[in-house]
């Protein structure tokens, strides 16, 4: 009992020691190289704390191992800009002032829905009120507004069409049909629903309407009243 407590101890301390040397980063905003290396870490410090046939010295040594491996890639990370490139990636800019870039998102496996909520978490709800958005390379999100984004959203957007689905829980919302929004689609030029690859309607009837590999497009439902 005594001899699990000294060496988890040890561990401890060890583990300590070189979580405050690597750095201060969250979780979240770790590159793939950190968060791989504190996963490794976290294993072999389970080991000699369990196994007591385990020479306590091999667990340190493999935690102070993976630490000078951790230095090196940072180090190379620091000194060759396309080590960075390789070991950290990129920014990805998912929206822009033609719209949602539908690529960016598939190569970083995220949909139009994500943005949509990544946009929410940050106070931003109308996509044409947002000059850039991107997410950086360790998955933190951001998002620079246009000047005047205040008028641009003066009443909730809620999602119609995504990737060329109807959204049937929304469209109970507006207390209009499938066929009212493909009839105002086809009017902005339309032909295929699966060539939609968002749509969303506003309160005051204003639709944000995008297809996919083209610039995005801002209409109005002739809406006499505010419906939300």
């Amino acid at each position: 009992m005594g001899l699990i407590f000294v060496r988890t101890t040890i561990i401890f301390i060890t583990l300590f020691i070189v979580m405050r040397l690597m750095g201060k980063r969250q979780i979240g905003e770790m590159q793939p190289y950190e968060l791989v290396i504190t996963l490794i870490i976290s294993e072999l410090a389970c080991i000699p704390m369990s196994d007591n046939s385990l020479p306590l010295l091999y667990g340190v040594i493999a935690i102070l191992t993976v630490y000078l491996l951790h230095q090196i890639v940072c180090l190379i990370d620091l000194k060759w800009k396309g080590a960075k490139t390789i070991l950290s990636g990129t920014p990805s800019i998912v929206l822009n002032k033609k719209g949602i870039d539908d690529t960016q998102l598939k190569k970083n496996n995220l949909d139009v829905s994500d943005l949509i909520a990544s946009l929410r978490i940050e106070g931003y709800f109308a996509l044409d009120g947002i000059e850039y958005a991107l997410y950086e390379s360790e998955g933190t999100f951001s998002a620079l507004p246009k000047q005047d984004y205040e008028k641009l959203q003066t009443s909730l957007p809620i999602v119609i069409v995504t990737d060329g689905k109807f959204d049937k829980k929304n469209l109970k919302i507006t207390g209009k049909d499938a066929g009212y929004f493909w009839t105002a689609l086809q009017g902005q030029g339309c032909d295929e629903l699966k060539k939609v690859l968002v749509a969303t309607v506003d309160g005051d009837g204003k639709v944000y309407f995008q297809q996919k590999g083209d610039s995005y497009k801002i209409f109005h439902l002739d809406w006499k009243e505010r419906l939300w």
